[in-house]
């Protein structure tokens, strides 16, 4: 008898604080949903202003930069136009429909493809960084266009080649509706060797190429900039802008993307989850450095503020009116609010990145003018 009772309080206080925490979960969600739109409408318009800019020639940056770039704005559009509906789609459904879904385990598979995609193109520009700036001379012959094209397909080809098991209802890997961070999320501890599988082909080498090539750069930005201060020219601006770059675009690397690592790894390990809004912070940060790289890869950089500027100049000024003189009309101004700029790709293929961390190369007349043009 004695026995009974035991069972049964223990039981009764369970469903009492699975009731409360349902309960909760559905009054923070239009939190949720409202926070989640936001920050889509946000992603989605920054990444729209930088593909109007980037679609052409910008001062300073390579045919491959741009490439790169494009890739990069690819993804993170996705998390607003893709990963963010789909979502919120699954949440909706979810109240009419609580057994297995198979389009759960889709949507999982899109959301772990776009992540992964991300962080494979951020280790691409953080690379082609590194070789422009340490190999000027070799970098036409070393970074081809073709090879360029090819490690941008790999970032888009290898991770859903990687992550094609989640999309499995009967797969290797599980997957749920987590009510708290309103994502289909894989369960990692239904499968503890593919979950640390992804993270050792992914997140680890992705974060050391990232961090080895930035803290070379960093180091090679900090020491032009003593150099310039030591002979007096200028007080080194351009390596100081270098400087001021690089560290937060690998702080908000960090910031974004580690969190929900280390709660991934926590699943696959412990197989406990987290508090609720602590899940929710961690899954959706990454989403966020969708909208934080139009910041620290674009609007930072002087030559794309400009070449905004004129794009919007085109667009809601009417400064070129006449079909058949913009393009000569918007030259002219280019030319103008750009010295030394006159229209010849040739020119721009020269400069072999994009971000301010580039200007390490404009410091180096005696190298970048040595180079050879970039073949066609």
């Amino acid at each position: 008898m004695m026995s009974d009772i035991n069972v049964s309080i223990p039981s009764a206080d369970v469903d009492l604080n699975v009731t409360d925490l349902q309960r909760t979960l559905e009054a923070h969600r239009p939190i949720k949903i409202g926070i989640i739109s936001v920050l889509g409408v946000m992603i989605t318009l920054g990444n729209i202003a930088v593909v109007m800019v980037i679609a052409s020639a910008v001062s300073g940056w390579s045919r491959n930069s741009r490439y790169f770039l494009l890739s990069l704005t690819g993804a993170d559009s996705a998390f607003g136009l893709l990963i963010m509906p789909l979502n919120l789609c699954v949440s909706f459904m979810k109240e009419y429909n609580k057994g297995p879904d198979p389009f759960c385990h889709v949507v999982a598979f899109f959301n772990a493809t776009i992540y992964s995609t991300c962080m494979y193109t951020l280790a691409t520009i953080s690379l082609e960084r590194y070789i422009a700036v340490f190999y000027p001379l070799k970098y036409s012959t070393v970074l081809t266009r073709r090879r360029a094209l090819l490690l941008i397909s790999f970032a888009w080809i290898f991770p859903p080649l990687l992550l094609v098991p989640i999309s499995f209802p009967a797969g290797i890997i599980e997957v749920h509706f987590s009510r708290a961070s309103l994502v289909c999320n894989p369960m990692y501890s239904s499968n503890v060797t593919y979950s640390l599988t992804l993270t050792c082909f992914i997140f680890f080498p992705c974060s050391a190429i990232m961090t080895f090539c930035n803290i070379r750069l960093w180091i090679a930005a900090k020491r032009q900039r003593l150099k310039l201060r030591r002979h007096s020219w200028g007080g080194g601006y351009r390596p100081k802008v270098a400087l001021r770059v690089l560290v937060p675009v690998m702080t908000v690397y960090y910031t974004c993307w580690t969190p929900c690592m280390v709660i991934m790894l926590y699943n696959a390990i412990s197989g406990s989850g987290v508090p609720e809004w602590i899940e929710f912070i961690a899954v959706w940060l990454p989403t966020s450095n969708g909208f934080l790289n139009c910041i620290f890869y674009f609007w930072i950089n002087h030559s794309f503020r400009r070449k905004f500027h004129l794009v919007l100049q085109r667009l809601c000024l009417g400064v070129c009116p006449g079909s058949d003189s913009d393009s000569s009309c918007f030259n002219s101004v280019e030319s103008s609010a750009i010295p030394g700029w006159n229209g010849n790709n040739s020119l721009h293929e020269r400069f072999s990145s994009v971000s301010s961390t580039f200007a390490l190369l404009m410091l180096m007349p005696h190298q970048t003018n040595m180079r050879e043009p970039e073949p066609a």
